[in-house]
């Protein structure tokens, strides 16, 4: 009898783990300016891609600046089509192309005009305000890689779901090319939980290990060349690492995401007035995080040799189906 007890006693720890995994799995939007003037966007989605197993996809935005829209999210859509019989052979969570195609929507094609959102919102922020009231416990995180403009029409047009957003915005050029909507949400939303990254990000290609194969040229040529559709995509829109948006993705890979002050794969970061933004946080000024002129980017950098290898064994699912365990082919590489 006491071997039976224990034997359910560790059955239900197990099954109680499996539930708080699942739990755990983030909900994200991704909102992103990809297909205008800068290719790196490209790469972070190709990078995001063959992590999709790792999160609950409900969104993919095509955002403001310049001539970004929805068609190039398609664009890396085709390409994730032609690796996805290879992609769940290594896990049943990857989302199908079809799935994924379904949470595509051109968010505003402008930035913010006026100080004040428009009553007119987009199909982006439409969707935002729709995740954002659907009956889950769990946040609904925002990855900002271009303006903030769909983020500030949603909010502008229910405020009520700010409870459930958590939005990581990668600020910088994008702020400056969306001024309007950044300084709306910061002047008029200050319990807004937000991560805004400015120069933390930098991190992502400054810095770092960066001999051998872990070279900003280096690793794509021997780690994503050659690798699947997603690979060839990656190459042909930009051969060298920028993926100056990634760390909003590294962000929830590695470190607890509750946490911004805690080390993250995708930086640390502090609040610069907890009183008046109790949910506002920046970029680390300690000059320990700072990477020439670009503070917080040594948070990023610092893992720099750990979450490369680790997209490394992400891009080689691209070159190989997983074979059965015990079957003496190729095992899995990371959980």
């Amino acid at each position: 009898m006491p071997i039976i007890n224990r034997t359910i006693r560790t059955l239900v720890i197990l099954i109680g783990a499996c539930a708080i995994a699942v739990a755990e799995k983030p909900r994200v939007i991704v909102s992103t300016d990809i297909g205008g003037s800068d290719p790196d966007d490209f790469q972070s989605m190709v990078h995001y891609l063959v992590y999709a197993d790792r999160f609950d996809t409900e969104g993919l935005i095509s955002s403001p600046p310049k001539q970004g829209r929805a068609a190039s999210i398609h664009e890396c859509l085709d390409a994730y089509e032609k690796d996805y019989s290879n992609l769940e052979t290594w896990s049943p969570d990857y989302p199908s192309p079809v799935t994924l195609r379904a949470l595509v929507r051109q968010g505003a094609l402008d930035a913010q005009s006026e100080a004040v959102p428009p009553d007119e919102i987009s199909e982006g922020a439409k969707l935002i305000i729709e995740r954002a009231k659907v009956a889950d416990e769990r946040p609904l995180y925002v990855l900002v890689w271009g303006s903030i403009t769909d983020i500030a029409q949603a909010v502008h047009a229910d405020p009520s779901i700010k409870a459930k957003l958590r939005v990581y915005s990668i600020g910088s050029w994008n702020t400056a090319n969306g001024k309007k909507e950044r300084d709306y949400l910061y002047r008029n939303h200050a319990d807004l939980w937000w991560i805004e990254s400015d120069t933390t990000f930098r991190g992502m290609y400054m810095g770092g290990k960066q001999g051998s194969d872990l070279g900003n040229r280096s690793f794509p040529n021997e780690h994503i060349k050659g690798h699947g559709a997603l690979g060839e995509l990656f190459m042909q829109k930009k051969a060298d690492i920028k993926m100056g948006d990634s760390p909003s993705v590294l962000y929830l890979l590695h470190g607890d995401p509750n946490t911004p002050p805690e080390p993250h794969w995708g930086g640390t970061y502090v609040k610069p007035d907890p009183k008046a933004r109790p949910h506002y946080w920046h970029d680390d000024p300690d000059t320990a995080q700072q990477f020439r002129d670009k503070p917080g980017a040594n948070s990023v950098n610092r893992w720099r040799e750990a979450y490369l290898r680790d997209w490394q064994k992400r891009m080689d699912r691209l070159k190989d189906t997983r074979s059965p365990r015990g079957s003496g082919g190729l095992g899995r590489a990371d959980d």
